[in-house]
């Protein structure tokens, strides 16, 4: 099956820390990757994989049709593969993915960013209740995708490269801001992500009719 990622892969990117502006010298390649599977593979009764790990490591691809229904979800994760600066494979499709990246974005990216992050602040809040520790990566991306979230309903382009909290991220990163800090900090960001919602230019459903296009046409030019 990795064939279908060495040989088919149309967008592949790095995300993660570096494409956060977030890394340090010893810090992970995150790949994240879109292949186009034959057309005439779905004709089988054993249908291609819609995902893929590997063949290298921290590596990770989605064939193209589930990669659009998890895009047309608001799934940050996924978006943030259409906006990442780290370009390392950009075929035909891919191009074609990348300049329909504003289809999938809708006023429901309030719901799908605050809620990834609200789901996040509420497990290192619950870990700190029973244990006493805090998971403060996982407080840092909280942050982070607040950050995002508020940023793509005010302007409409999703953040990845969030270079100018780096210091501020880092700081959180290793424990160095109080709880309070992170918590008030957090309550700022939601208030942001709320008022952003309410002023957004964003559309109540993503463009469906245009991600329906390029799938048909993606699998018309794979149709061998």
């Amino acid at each position: 099956m990795s064939e279908l990622v060495e040989r088919h892969t149309v967008l592949a990117v790095v995300v993660g820390s570096r494409a956060y502006g977030l890394h340090g010298p010893d810090s992970d390649y995150d790949r994240r990757g879109v292949y186009v599977a034959p057309t005439r593979a779905f004709w089988q009764l054993d249908k291609p994989p819609t995902h893929l790990d590997g063949p290298a490591p921290e590596q990770f691809s989605w064939e193209f049709e589930r990669f659009c229904t998890l895009a047309l979800q608001g799934n940050p994760t996924v978006l943030e593969v259409l906006w990442s600066p780290l370009v390392e494979t950009l075929r035909e499709d891919g191009e074609e993915l990348r300049a329909a990246r504003q289809a999938f974005l809708s006023t429901r990216l309030a719901q799908t960013y605050g809620g990834y992050a609200r789901d996040q602040l509420d497990r290192v809040a619950a870990r700190r209740e029973r244990t006493g520790e805090t998971n403060h990566k996982q407080a840092m991306h909280m942050i982070r995708l607040l950050t995002a979230g508020a940023h793509v309903l005010r302007t409409g382009q999703v953040l990845v490269d969030v270079g100018p909290l780096r210091d501020r991220l880092l700081a959180l990163r290793r424990g160095e801001l109080p709880w309070a800090a992170v918590t008030a900090w957090a309550a700022d960001l939601l208030t942001e992500l709320d008022d952003a919602a309410a002023g957004t230019a964003l559309p109540e459903q993503p463009d469906r009719a245009t991600v329906d296009r390029l799938l048909i046409a993606v699998r018309e030019r794979h149709l061998r």
